[in-house]
């Protein structure tokens, strides 16, 4: 009892804390023994005590090994604030100076210092290593620890360095903590350190304050500035896979009114610290960042994380998770997710190792899973973990709005079928097209349309059939092969269904293939029932009127999705009006006038509540594209040029020309189109658009003859035709 006083007293004095939390006492006690010990607490359950405490009480120096270097500063910089002498925790890595180096060593050897941070790399320095044998080492303690694990999701082959380098210092006690470790990881770290008959001190990893939700990603940037002008003045992290990403979103966010900035590891030092330390200080609320933010930064009211990009594990996404709502307050985690994305995490996957690659499938197959379930997301991620739950969680988005099933065990098994009746050799876009029956060129030359399976699946679109062979892999019935890129084949699971199927249900309401979809093809038209229908036919009136007065087709002033879009932004300035789907500054200036005044005294006679959070305003650098074809096509380089050199389809092409004639920019073509079509041909197109209803595409083909134009000739004369005449 007396010990336990004492304990408790020693928190009291170093922490200012007068009592423990969760199994940190027994940590600490373990540690204090003598133990090896191994620590499993989930991120806010206080691991940096367990190893801090006992440093500060047992004779010598702990050595800490901490993969970063922002880490290491945030909790030395926390342990000196807890006493008055500086000298009693001190980080060793390549960022100081020979003369800061030396103090530090100084420092250590009188025995000043209690913790000593070193990372990995530093920790494998011969001068280092020499230095340290020289050290009374209490213990040593190895954060983050699942970086030792190739199963882990922030693996550092220099981890697995550290238990031959410890015994060439000189044996002391090893803690090992982590914030997340499946039973196999734990196993990875035990082995690898040595320390397999270690004490085992497992945290549960459940945290009842955090709500869980997985969102379709569409229109990512729309949704988040929502969501953050919804939660005005509450700090968040938002994490992305790629650094052009997080400059790019932080950017856009910054435009839209949030105080945010980004933080990545490809920033000089000098700037990233400076931007966590205005997160800490709450100098802004959001940050931008890659994974390499936030280890160790112990800011407890984090009120949302959100994930632009799935992550590549459950176990990555459980810590990046964790740093919401540590002081036990709200604290969402909202995920985006779009198949897409795992595709292109599978394809970054290809040309490394075959024993790297099979991890990273299971790792993404687990990832998928978890975004696609219909099933409580907190029973499947503590079932990750090894932690039983028996009732939903009612705290995430699968109990509150709980997604339709179909049973599909029949279409199951016509997938499968299929697969095996083309030898297991192609990738599901195909078999879907097979399946479908699509008589593409592909089907057509493997003569496809003669199989069995050809058309068996006509009933439902090639997006339903890419969900089967999705949701089929999650349930472990397909395995896709790496090596030869997206290549389905079935497993032994698989062939068993096949013989003896049984029931299925398949998430439909997580297609988000066919989401995406719907959202790419609805222009947002009222009568889709989006938008201010009677506002809508107020725009039309005036685009009309002032078509009659520029004897101009009314589209060519705003077209349809425009006028819809402004239906539901109410766009009440030509600032405003710019950033409305289709305008851009030309045309905003060029007829914006009367419709920003129709929209403001629209708004102002039905006291209407504009959703300003949704007018996104977009930034310059994602014009970078546009500038170039401006350029291009004013140096009259061929449209293949154009396309090549961005790696572009000729018909991308088009589509960006449009888009830049429908903003308003005029665009001078004829250099290319005099090459496609002779002058009266051209002038029978022009005039079409002159006298036409609309800019429909189809219906002038239907006019003016298939066999005597294209699609692509059509499109270039109304891109001519809208330059010369609306802009």
């Amino acid at each position: 009892m007396n010990k336990e006083l004492r304990l408790t007293d020693q928190l009291q004095k170093y922490f200012g804390f007068d009592r423990f939390k969760g199994q940190q006492e027994e940590v600490i006690k373990s540690v204090l023994d003598g133990n090896d010990s191994f620590v499993l607490m989930p991120t806010g359950g206080g691991k940096s005590l367990c190893y801090q405490l006992p440093a500060l009480i047992m004779e010598g120096t702990a050595i800490v090994i901490s993969p970063l270097i922002a880490l290491m500063k945030n909790q030395v910089d926390s342990i000196r604030s807890f006493g008055t002498d500086d000298g009693i925790a001190h980080f060793l890595n390549s960022s100081l100076t020979k003369v800061a180096t030396q103090q530090v060593k100084d420092d250590v050897i009188s025995g000043r210092t209690k913790l000593l941070y070193v990372a990995p790399e530093s920790l494998t320095k011969q001068d280092n290593i020499d230095f340290l044998k020289n050290v009374n080492i209490s213990f040593y303690a190895i954060d983050e620890a699942h970086c030792i694990s190739e199963w882990g999701h922030d693996f550092r082959p220099e981890y697995r360095r550290i238990r031959p380098i410890v015994k060439e210092i000189g044996q002391a006690p090893i803690i090992a903590l982590t914030a997340t470790a499946t039973a196999k990881v734990q196993h990875d770290i035990q082995k690898n350190l040595g320390m397999l008959e270690a004490r085992v001190f497992k945290a549960s990893f459940n945290r009842p304050n955090l709500y869980y939700a997985v969102r379709p990603k569409i229109k990512p940037e729309n949704q988040i500035i929502k969501f953050i002008k919804e939660n005005e003045g509450k700090s968040g992290i938002i994490y992305c896979l790629s650094r052009k990403r997080v400059e790019e979103l932080a950017e856009t966010l910054q435009v839209n009114g949030i105080k945010a900035l980004a933080y990545h590891a490809g920033m000089d030092s000098a700037t990233r610290s400076g931007n966590q330390d205005k997160f800490l200080m709450e100098e802004v609320d959001v940050i931008v960042a890659t994974i390499a933010f936030g280890m160790g930064i112990d800011k407890p009211d984090v009120r949302f994380v959100m994930h632009y990009d799935i992550p590549k594990s459950l176990e990555g996404y459980y810590q990046e998770t964790g740093r919401a709502g540590r002081d036990g307050g709200e604290g969402q985690c909202i995920a985006f997710y779009s198949y897409k994305d795992i595709q292109k995490l599978e394809k970054f996957m290809q040309g490394k190792p075959v024993a790297e690659q099979e991890i990273g499938r299971q790792l993404l197959l687990d990832t998928a899973s978890y975004a696609e379930t219909a099933i409580c997301r907190r029973i499947m991620l503590l079932n990750y973990f090894g932690e039983k739950m028996e009732e939903p969680c009612g705290n995430c988005d699968n109990c509150l709005n709980p997604k339709k099933q179909v049973e599909a065990s029949d279409e199951v098994v016509r997938a499968l079928k299929a697969i095996r009746e083309v030898n297991e050799k192609y990738k599901a876009e195909h078999i879907s097209d097979i399946l479908t029956g699509k008589l593409t060129a592909a089907v057509k030359s493997f003569k496809h349309d003669e199989l069995k399976a050809f058309g068996s699946g006509n009933d439902h679109s090639d997006r339903f059939w890419n969900a089967v062979f999705r949701q089929s892999m999650i349930a472990g019935l397909i395995n896709k092969d790496i090596e030869h890129y997206g290549l389905l084949r079935i497993n032994e699971e698989g062939h068993r269904f096949m013989e003896n199927p049984q029931s299925f249900l398949l998430v439909r309401n997580h297609n988000y293939d066919e989401l995406e979809e719907e959202a790419a093809s609805s222009s947002g038209s009222p009568s889709g029932g989006s938008g201010d229908p009677e506002l809508f036919a107020m725009l039309k009136d005036l685009r009309k009127k002032i078509a009659q007065k520029h004897q101009l087709p009314p589209f060519v002033i705003f077209q349809d999705p425009s006028l819809s879009d402004m239906s539901i932004q109410y766009p009440i300035s030509l600032e405003e009006l710019k950033f409305i789907q289709g305008v851009g500054e030309g045309k905003a200036r060029r007829y914006g006038k009367e419709f920003v005044q129709l929209i403001k005294s629209y708004v102002e006679d039905n006291e209407i509540d504009r959703p300003q959070d949704m007018v996104v305003k977009s930034v310059a650098n994602k014009s970078k594209l546009k500038v170039f074809i401006i350029h291009s096509i004013d140096r009259k380089l061929s449209f293949e040029d154009i396309a090549d050199s961005k790696g572009l389809e000729l018909k991308d092409l088009i589509t960006e020309l449009e888009a830049i004639v429908n903003s308003g920019t005029k665009l001078n073509i004829d250099y290319y189109i005099n090459d496609v079509l002779d002058e009266d041909h051209q002038e029978e197109v022009f005039d079409y658009f002159r006298e036409a209803e609309d800019d429909s595409v189809d219906a002038a083909l239907e006019e003016l003859g298939e066999d005597e134009y294209s699609e692509e000739d059509i499109r270039l004369m109304r891109i001519k035709f809208m330059s010369e005449m609306g802009n």
